[in-house]
């Protein structure tokens, strides 16, 4: 069971990031997004909620995304540039970095980037 600060450090966490300065994505092994922060959402153009009904080839189109993302989860991270698209159908650049995380004890990988 978490430490109250833990607890703490978790809430405050969340709540600098929400709004934050860059776009964060959460996603699990079968590539399901379980979290996504409000600029994400709102560079997209979807509400919070639609999102997390979605898969990372949802908004990553290319052919190299399923790949790209077998790459990151066996190495553990990985750093680059792709096209998201959004919910209208432009496109935009977001650069990232992603790692793998540990959440409640289950492995997650977050994506932390920008456009």
């Amino acid at each position: 069971m978490p430490s109250t600060e833990q607890l703490i450090q978790i809430g405050l966490l969340g709540e600098a990031l929400d709004p934050g300065p860059a776009l964060i994505f959460i996603a699990d092994e079968e590539m399901k997004y379980i979290a996504v922060n409000e600029l994400a959402a709102d560079v997209l153009g979807y509400r919070r909620e639609e999102l997390l009904g979605m898969r990372v080839t949802d908004i990553v189109r290319s052919r190299a995304a399923p790949a790209e993302y077998e790459e990151m989860m066996a190495r553990g991270e990985l750093t680059g540039s792709t096209v998201l698209t959004r919910k209208d159908g432009s496109e935009i650049v977001f650069h990232y970095r992603a790692s793998r995380t540990a959440i409640a004890k289950l492995e997650f990988w977050v994506s932390v980037g920008f456009v």
